[in-house]
């Protein structure tokens, strides 16, 4: 029996039939089960931010298994407060934290703490994915995941990405927050005008709202920044919650929601919980990849090498344009053809992903090489022929 009949036969068909039975990886390369090599520029969606088996990680998890695997939230874990006081200090203002297992949950968390504003309204963005348990659902744009499961919870107005005339006339003395991606990640790495986040920080400042940032995907480094709204473009901007996951694990399951200021006294005993959030052992793993990466200056490597692909990839002219920050990139095709040209890339041993049908994301690890990207810039040409784009 193949691997696809016991997957069929076995799994729910949440996500289809998988592209690819993958054994193992190394860098940023996986292998699958027949043997085949590919160059892994997805990252489990942005996710193994130190990429595959990285030592480091398998280090930090390895001790802290064999020391204390799992405590419950009525105790707590040295590398727990270690991670906490550690995104803090990155964040660079007073914070604290609420540790799940996922950006879904860290996203649930900071809709719950809007809730305890008193207010109920929130204003989302078109375009936006948040998450999918039914919290999170109901700030994510698009309505084939939104529709089977309305009514959702919530009072949510959702505005045009980018427009901040329309999104300082959404919010209201009534608005507990908006939320934003600094960067769309499920939309095709789509990237805000200049003073798109100031315009939003003065709109809720204005009404008394908060303004919570979802850099699950755009966060730990991802755009050559710690957090994208610390890149020069976002004007400063200090949100009052901020929510992570993805790449601050490097493959460990982990989510946070951080609260800044006044925002971080609105959690009160038995308001939320978790029993997985902050185990010492996905802890660990984070604090490895927040040394990692600054121990290997990959908060730089990462422009460098992003910027390399983006001015390879848009060479062909059947690129419209490229975007992102850092090595989160998107890759406007002009036409429906992002699930041939992903298809294409496979098959020349590149993993990629087609968000949207006319766009590509690259999200691979912060340690991708620069050889690596050329490896893919100089496949580019013949990758787009196979998908059947002509030059």
């Amino acid at each position: 029996m193949t691997w696809q009949e016991r997957y069929s036969g076995h799994l729910v068909n949440a996500f289809g039939l998988p592209r690819l039975e993958l054994v193992r990886g190394s860098g940023s390369q996986v292998w699958d089960s027949e043997g085949r090599v590919y160059l892994d520029l997805l990252g489990g969606i942005a996710v193994n931010s130190l990429g595959h088996a990285h030592p480091a990680v398998v280090d930090a998890v390895h001790t802290q298994l064999t020391t204390l695997g799992h405590v419950s939230n009525f105790f707590t874990s040295e590398p727990q407060i270690q991670l906490a006081e550690r995104l803090g200090a990155l964040v660079g203002h007073p914070t604290k934290v609420f540790f799940s297992n996922s950006g879904t949950e860290a996203n649930e968390a900071a809709l719950k703490l809007t809730r305890l504003t008193g207010r109920t309204h929130v204003v989302a963005t078109e375009g936006a994915f948040h998450g999918r348990t039914m919290g999170a659902l109901s700030l994510t744009h698009k309505p084939a995941y939104r529709e089977p499961f309305e009514p959702l919870p919530g009072e949510v107005t959702f505005v045009p990405y980018g427009d901040a005339d329309a999104l300082a006339a959404a919010v209201t003395d009534e608005t507990a927050a908006v939320v934003l991606e600094p960067i769309q990640g499920e939309a095709g790495v789509l990237v805000p005008p200049a003073g798109y986040l100031a315009a939003a920080r003065q709109a809720t400042s204005d009404h008394g709202a908060l303004l919570w940032l979802d850099e699950v995907q755009t966060g730990i480094g991802r755009t050559g920044a710690w957090f994208a709204h610390q890149l020069p473009w976002a004007d400063g901007v200090v949100p009052d919650v901020v929510t992570l996951a993805k790449g601050l694990g490097g493959g460990m399951p982990i989510g946070a929601t951080l609260a800044l200021g006044s925002a971080a006294e609105l959690f009160q005993p038995g308001n939320h919980g978790t029993t997985f959030g902050g185990n010492p052992v996905s802890c660990a793993a984070a604090l490895a990849v927040l040394s990692t990466i600054e121990s290997e200056g990959l908060l730089e490597h990462a422009t460098t090498v992003g910027a390399q692909l983006r001015a390879g990839l848009e060479e062909h002219p059947q690129v419209v344009s490229t975007s992102g920050a850092g090595l989160l990139v998107g890759v406007d095709l002009g036409a429906d053809i992002s699930a041939a040209v992903t298809a294409a890339a496979q098959a020349a041993g590149f993993i990629v992903n087609n968000p949207t049908p006319s766009r590509l994301r690259l999200a691979p690890a912060l340690t991708l090489t620069r050889q690596e990207a050329q490896d893919f810039v100089d496949a580019w040409p013949t990758i787009l022929e196979a998908a059947g784009v002509s030059s």
